[in-house]
């Protein structure tokens, strides 16, 4: 274990990378290509650690919960079907152990013994959210609008069409309530554990009359939980890595501007502006806010998995605050 005496100078990062960070396309859905992709997320993950960061890791889902209702679909004459959130915890499972051993082996490589572990997260939602009877949350591999139409034929699915990427099966996506296993985390982060958990989101449960739990058919969305987890834990940085080093303003156009900083009220009105699209960087930059109305003084950051350190010390990426720096 490490030497506890300065760990509490140790700045804390809820660092949250998406599911398609190691299934990007339909090419990488073997497990050779996932292996090579986390072999290098845990070269980006060690430098923050030899930076001097603490660091949970919160990571999306949403193509691998897609393969396992494909394999769901294949074999159902076969074997027996389990509900969604059973599938959210077999990802944690697979997810959390694809980094866990990807992270370990970089240490290795390093002569570096911290240690890191990936934890089973529940997270509570309401049963009578409304998201259950209006489904948006895109999860599985992408379809060709003819292999859409058909699966919302014969299996009911729900679909729409992602980002100009194909078509995905859309699920309930309630929001987070209260992470179960929050106080252990605190404490993993206390002993400077490298924390991966929250994974999708969290294993959706809801609390019966009785206060036991109970898993609910849904996903999470991963920005929201991280954000959750972020104001909650009071940590010093929210980072959500994109595939631009910074945020944009009229994105794509002519007088496209990239942007270093942001306060609360500039977000909240180029929000206002429509300035980010609802399928990429809105969510993102929602998230960011709601955990700076948790933790006021915290710090917000967007940019490239490849440019967190350079982001860090405010060489690049696009920061969010309460107030102007």
């Amino acid at each position: 274990m490490p030497d506890h005496r300065n760990i509490d100078k140790k700045p804390i990062m809820v660092l949250a990378i998406g599911g398609n960070a190691l299934i990007p396309d339909n090419e990488h859905l073997d497990i050779k290509s996932q292996r090579k992709i986390a072999a290098k997320l845990a070269v980006d993950l060690v430098d923050l650690i030899e930076a001097g960061w603490r660091v949970v890791l919160t990571h999306g889902n949403g193509p691998h919960v897609g393969v396992h209702l494909l394999q769901d679909e294949a074999a159902k004459k076969n074997l027996p079907t389990y509900p969604l959130d059973h599938y959210v915890s077999s990802t944690q499972g697979e997810i959390g152990y694809l980094l866990q051993l990807s992270i370990y082996n970089e240490l290795l490589q390093r002569k570096s013994r911290h240690p890191v572990v990936a934890l089973t997260t529940q997270v509570v939602v309401d049963a009578d959210d409304s998201a259950f009877q209006a489904p948006d949350k895109p999860v599985g591999i992408f379809m060709t609008e003819e292999e859409a139409i058909n699966r919302v034929q014969t299996l009911k699915w729900e679909v729409v069409e992602d980002s100009g990427r194909g078509w995905r099966r859309v699920v309930p996506s309630p929001k987070p309530k209260h992470i179960i296993e929050l106080e252990m985390i605190k404490a993993l982060i206390a002993h400077d554990v490298l924390v991966i958990a929250c994974g999708g989101g969290g294993i959706p449960v809801v609390v019966d009359d009785t206060g036991e739990l109970r898993g609910i058919e849904a996903v999470i969305d991963k920005d929201r939980v991280s954000s959750l987890l972020a104001g909650a834990m009071k940590a010093d940085v929210y980072l959500i890595p994109t595939g631009v080093e910074k945020v944009a303003i009229n994105f794509g156009k002519e007088n496209q501007q990239w942007l270093d900083h942001l306060t609360v009220k500039e977000a909240n009105n180029y929000i206002k502006e429509g300035q980010f699209p609802a399928g990429s960087m809105l969510p993102k930059i929602e998230s960011l806010l709601a955990y700076l109305d948790k933790n006021p003084q915290g710090t917000g950051i967007v940019t490239t998995l490849e440019s967190m350190v350079s982001a860090l010390n405010g060489k690049t990426g696009t920061k969010i605050t309460c107030e102007s720096l």
